[in-house]
């Protein structure tokens, strides 16, 4: 494998570069779309109100993420990579339009779904893409430069989303994003060749009942945060609990088809201890780039700009610690240990967001946002080794795809259920100053018993010894 300079040279190449943008530029409009629209979602409230609708946007995005990243391998299967990438492209084209030009959020929560479906659709295609058009010795090189535009990402989103706030032109950027994807979606059919690159091995089925299922349970959840009453609100969270155990059902049944490995919201054991302890960490950390701009804003007074880049800031202490980490070199003896500070460094970064953002000081704020993107960063390489090391070989494929995947449904719940919490706080009444202080207490301490949850998942995680056929059956 050539990782030195002679294989960036090589991957610089006019054969390849064109191919490397292409993939990048499809990473890139995922990666981005959360930390501009979070730092545009104070100046989209005051515009067009519905502040109440505000954990919908993200709970409907990534919906339409995990469903659309879901069917990436049926789509290219069914219709090969050009018309996939360039369809899914299309479609994050058509969700900025009907952002850019919503008059009411319930347009934009439209958008927002569409968005989710050509973003998410854009990243699974992109990976498989990625093992398409490069060869095998490129792949490293390839997953090091998306890696990177993800952290390029966390300082692009903020400062773009905070430009056009402060011109008060929210608009362009769902104009500018919505330019890139036409014309990523050109570039797309004018490069890629048109013949059907199908998957090896045996036809690829789309999940399409299950996903189903897990969509309505996650907007079941987001409709209880809307005219909160005890009765109303607790008949759609239950709803949405059963569709979500349906899902879980249909998906155990399904046999090698099935999305995710066996027993995966089990937190005793198995691999559902590593997946649970994803999904209940990404529940309880959502608050920040959920709220977070808007009730910064609104307590200190700063601008969207500012408040973009304090939410950055766990994606930056996401990015760095895991790259220097990783270049450590740690025995896998110490996988354990590492997960755990991860997950405790995690809760007291929940912990300090309660405590801190409401009443400050303020200059606690960033700090325990660096604080979340590292407990997450520090861990998460060694949580992929041991979940490996742990998998009986049917699932280890199963498990590498469900992580993330899991780690989006997380999300999507997590913003759901906090919706919820911050219009019973008072969003739902509007944006004012004691609204903003209450939520911002409450929305982090909603957050405590799913790490709590999701900590104990781990203590059972890093407690598992690896797979031995001799002893697993």
């Amino acid at each position: 494998m050539e990782t030195g300079d002679t294989g960036w040279r090589q991957l610089f190449t006019r054969e390849h570069a064109v191919n490397l943008t292409l993939v990048c530029m499809g990473v890139w409009l995922h990666a981005a779309d959360s930390l501009v629209v979070s730092t545009l979602m104070p100046s989209i409230v005051t515009d067009i109100g519905g502040v109440e609708y505000i954990a919908w946007t993200f709970a409907l995005y990534e919906v339409g993420s995990i469903i659309a990243g879901a069917g990436g391998a049926y789509f290219v299967y069914q219709a090969g990579l050009r018309i996939s990438m360039a369809s899914a492209a299309f479609i994050y084209l058509a969700g900025c339009v009907f952002s850019a030009l919503a008059q009411q959020m319930e347009v934009m929560l439209v958008g927002r779904l569409v968005q989710g479906l050509g973003g998410g659709g854009l990243v699974a295609l992109s990976f498989i893409a990625m093992r398409r058009l490069f060869p095998a010795r490129f792949l490293p090189l390839v997953v090091a430069m998306i890696s990177a535009l993800w952290g390029t990402s966390a300082f692009f989103g903020p400062l773009i989303g905070g430009i056009f706030a402060e011109f008060e032109f929210w608009r362009g950027a769902f104009w500018f994003f919505a330019i890139q994807a036409a014309g990523l979606t050109l570039w797309i059919m004018l490069i890629l060749e048109a013949r059907k690159q199908k998957p090896a091995g045996e036809k690829v089925n789309f999940p399409g009942t299950r996903l189903i299922s897990l969509g309505l349970g996650v907007t079941s959840i987001a409709s209880a945060g809307i005219d909160v009453s005890l009765i109303r609100s607790s008949v759609f969270v239950f709803i949405g609990l059963s569709f979500l155990a349906i899902f879980a059902r249909l998906d155990a049944r399904a046999g090698e088809n099935r999305l995710f490995p066996r027993n995966p919201f089990d937190p005793r054991r198995g691999l559902g201890s590593p997946l649970m302890m994803v999904m209940c960490f990404a529940i309880a950390t959502i608050a920040v780039s959920t709220f977070g701009p808007l009730i910064l804003i609104t307590i200190y007074d700063i601008s969207a700009l500012h408040a973009g880049y304090i939410i950055a800031l766990s994606s930056i202490g996401w990015s760095i610690p895991a790259i220097a980490i990783a270049f450590a070199n740690l025995p896998e003896r110490l996988d354990g240990v590492v997960i755990m500070s991860g997950m405790i460094v995690l809760l007291v970064s929940i912990v300090g967001f309660m405590m801190f953002v409401s009443s400050g000081p303020f200059w606690l704020i960033p700090i325990f946002a660096i604080l979340e993107g590292t407990g997450f960063g520090i861990a998460w390489t060694f949580l992929m080794r041991k979940a490996e090391s742990i998998s009986v070989p049917g699932d280890r494929d199963r498990m590498a795809g469900a992580l993330p995947t899991i780690h989006r449904l997380g999300y999507a719940i997590g913003a759901a259920a906090i919706g919820i919490v911050a219009n019973s706080a008072g969003f739902s009444e509007g944006v004012s100053l004691e609204a903003a202080k209450s939520a911002g207490f409450w929305v982090f301490a909603a957050g405590i018993p799913f790490a709590i949850i999701g900590l104990f998942a781990a203590w059972r995680f890093v407690r598992q010894r690896p797979y031995d056929p001799a002893f697993n059956v």
